[in-house]
């Protein structure tokens, strides 16, 4: 098992590591190797309900995928962060390529779905250092508040609750409501 180290390690490394031990992921986060939250019942609920939407609306215009790090730079720095799902456009990656490695560029979405332990607060850093990073568009999702916030490269985020219709640019025909996604997944209010 790969744990926290006070080493750095570079990127080469942190690509050249084998699979972590069990469903353990790891990013590389300012030169170390840190551990993601396994993700809950809850979670693993949304991320299916997210990738049907999301195939549905992209057809084939590029990749959806759970849990696939992406190479990035954040801070002047090698950053490797695994999102809960992200979208790719064939536009940025060709639909021919099938490496096996980790997503050479930055796709035009991102998901992150808040996971007990963590804090709106350090998703807004990370969204945030995500679209520093290139990323179009950044989707927090905080089943607590059952809400879904938007955050644009050059606009103000903006959080979607209850029917409230969610528009995204890069989705034009998008078509649901943050209650929507929470009643798709079946989480229950008080779930």
């Amino acid at each position: 098992m790969i744990l926290q180290t006070n080493n750095q390690i570079t990127l080469q490394e942190f690509l050249s590591l084998p699979p972590g031990e069990g469903d353990t992921t790891y990013e590389l986060v300012d030169g170390q190797i840190i551990p993601k939250m396994s993700p809950k019942f809850h979670h693993s609920k949304l991320t299916r309900t997210f990738i049907k939407i999301l195939e549905e609306l992209t057809q084939e215009r590029g990749e959806v995928c759970p849990e696939w790090s992406i190479k990035l730079t954040r801070r002047q720095r090698d950053w490797v962060p695994t999102p809960d799902l992200l979208y790719i456009s064939n536009q940025h990656l060709p639909s021919n390529w099938d490496e096996n490695e980790a997503c050479p560029v930055p796709p035009d979405l991102v998901i992150e779905i808040i996971s007990p332990g963590q804090t709106f607060g350090q998703m807004t850093a990370k969204a945030e250092d995500y679209l520093n990073a290139g990323i179009l568009r950044v989707w927090v999702v905080d089943s607590q508040a059952r809400s879904i916030t938007v955050f644009y490269p050059d606009a103000a985020p903006q959080t979607y609750v209850g029917e409230e219709l969610l528009v995204d640019s890069l989705f034009p025909e998008l078509n649901f409501t943050a209650e929507k996604i929470f009643q798709m997944a079946k989480i229950l209010i008080n779930g």
